[in-house]
């Protein structure tokens, strides 16, 4: 995903100011889980947790990379496997999630240009069993939306229904887009908005489908879905990123790892607790910690190199209010500054 001037500055100055007004995060917050090590992958815009091989976390690069996606060990950092889609190429990338049937959705749904592209796809194949460089048949859907072309980065299966929806980016605001019950190979796929939300960059259903958890570069919410739709119940801890655009659960609903752009980058765990955690997933007891791959151990990976980002936003206090305030006050700055420019080239 390119970034716009105006809003890279506007980046750029939040973290300072984030930095400045927030204390680092108590052991309990998010943690560095791992560092992804292949060279290739430099533009992680995607995350979803493998079904079938535990610990592993499927990703993709954004819009300059090939029909590739790569399965990462958490253990070490480093990619088991390459996926080459067959026939495919992609155009901008943006998204990857699990279908409850065990397939991979990627979604080649971003849209620099601001919504001049009338079609967006997706790609679809079964998540292998095997995991070494390999080339596999896939299904591709065209896909609309109902109001016209939107720029997306966000595509969510829904876990029990298999239904896939796909939050939009604007900002403005974006919206939440429902596909049809079942995506057809014939003809196209009209995605059609069911509600309102902010700047997105990633979501991610939990495991049993009862949490919706919506991610932008430096804020993410849960939401509660209920009879198809999202009902808010909180916002998240992030931790800082260079770039955030990835999020999922571990494979035990327990935790949140997210992911950011950039070569080397870090993926981080944030635990769930209380309210947070999906309907499925009992209270953890005291002391209980979960690794990457959703498995009894420590906070931390073995893959992680020295830290490149900063520490993890807190979540609460008056360190939170300042936060916000500052990305207020940058995001109305560069709104100005980027709408000055277009004035200035009309």
């Amino acid at each position: 995903m390119r970034v716009h001037l105006p809003t890279a500055a506007a980046c750029a100055a939040l973290a300072l100011a984030w930095g400045c007004a927030l204390p680092a995060a108590a052991d309990a917050g998010p943690s560095t889980a791992f560092t992804i090590t292949d060279p290739r992958i430099t533009e992680s815009s995607g995350l979803a947790a493998s079904h079938l091989h535990p610990g592993v976390y499927w990703t993709h690069n954004d819009s300059s990379d090939g029909p590739y996606v790569y399965a990462v060990d958490s253990a070490t950092g480093k990619t088991v496997a390459r996926v080459t889609m067959r026939g495919i190429h992609p155009r901008d990338v943006e998204a990857i999630s699990l279908g409850p049937n065990g397939d991979l959705y990627v979604g080649d749904i971003g849209d620099n240009l601001g919504g001049a592209w009338h079609e967006v796809w997706i790609y679809r194949f079964h998540e292998p069993a095997r995991l070494q460089d390999q080339t596999v048949d896939v299904t591709r859907y065209t896909v609309r939306y109902d109001a016209g072309p939107r720029n997306a980065e966000a595509l969510m299966v829904q876990p029990k229904t298999g239904r896939v929806y796909i939050a939009s980016k604007n900002e403005d605001g974006g919206g939440l887009y429902r596909g049809p019950a079942e995506l057809s190979t014939h003809g196209v796929n009209v995605f059609r908005r069911i509600a309102d939300v902010p700047w997105v960059t990633d979501g991610a259903f939990s495991p049993d489908g009862s949490r919706l958890v919506l991610r932008g570069y430096f804020w993410a919410a849960e939401y509660r879905w209920v009879g198809g739709a999202p009902h808010k119940l909180t916002d998240l801890t992030v931790p800082m990123q260079r770039q955030g655009e990835a999020v999922t659960f571990t494979p035990d609903g327990r935790a949140l790892m997210y992911g950011s752009e950039g070569r080397s980058s870090q993926v981080w765990r944030a635990p769930l607790s209380g309210a947070e955690l999906p309907d499925s997933v009992p209270a953890a007891s005291a002391g209980t910690t979960k690794g990457a791959g959703g498995t009894q151990g420590g906070g931390k990976g073995q893959g992680g190199a020295a830290a490149q980002d900063p520490p993890p936003s807190s979540g609460g206090g008056n360190g939170k209010t300042l936060g916000f305030g500052a990305l207020a006050l940058v995001g109305v700055l560069g709104l100005g500054l980027r709408r000055a420019i277009r004035r200035r080239r009309a």
